[in-house]
């Protein structure tokens, strides 16, 4: 920092060229490890034929510990999802709890321990399920995860995460082509920073250019 304060134009172009350096996965994985405990806002807007409008979803994730994930939504309704040991249990206000074993749904298992590998920063657990490929600069990068596992791959198509510098702003999840060639709807849930600048955001398109970058922030 004296440094800076008695040579700030070396210590500024310092700055700028490193942000400009490509980012490789290894980069970004180490300023993504968060040790639990971590929590993050995220703001999601879901779009579909069968609704008159967009869904907002807004909440926090939550991993109190290293074997647990938590999805509380708080907002236009309250529900909490954990996943712990093997099992996800959803508590929904007014209603009574419901616990399933992942073995029922064994592409969020697979989910489950890929994110955590990657909060972890562990490159080897990750490329365990999936093919890892990263592109851009340490200002702004993306990172995008190709399933290796058949029966995610029949789920997901790919999974890419936007970010800047150590910052991870979104996560946009392609669904795979069904039988009859027809996909799901893109699913892209904002995060932290993303996530705050998100007030105004009403619309699947605004959403998608604040989650890609393009919208200011």
């Amino acid at each position: 920092m004296l440094l800076c304060s008695v040579a700030l134009p070396p210590c500024t172009v310092s700055a700028q060229a490193g942000a400009d350096e490509r980012a490789d996965s290894a980069w970004v994985l180490q300023k993504l490890a968060r040790p639990a405990p971590m929590r993050t806002a995220f703001v999601e807007i879901r779009d579909s034929p069968l609704l008159k409008a967009p869904l907002r979803l807004s909440g926090e994730y939550q991993r109190p510990r290293d074997d647990t994930l938590v999805r509380e939504v708080r907002a236009p309704y309250a529900e909490t999802t954990t996943i712990r040991a093997g099992q996800a249990t959803i508590v929904r206000a007014g209603k009574s709890p419901r616990t399933f074993s992942l073995s029922r749904v064994p592409e969020l298992a697979r989910l489950q321990a890929s994110f955590g590998a990657m909060l972890s920063g562990d490159r080897v657990a990750l490329e365990k399920y999936y093919r890892v490929e990263t592109q851009g600069t340490r200002r702004r990068w993306t990172m995008t995860l190709l399933p290796k596992d058949a029966q995610l791959a029949a789920k997901v198509r790919d999974i890419t995460l936007y970010g800047r510098g150590a910052e991870l702003r979104c996560i946009e999840t392609r669904p795979a082509r069904t039988a009859k060639g027809k996909t799901g709807e893109i699913q892209r849930t904002l995060l932290a920073g993303a996530a705050r600048e998100a007030d105004k955001v009403t619309t699947a398109e605004e959403l998608a250019g604040l989650c890609h970058g393009d919208a200011a922030g």
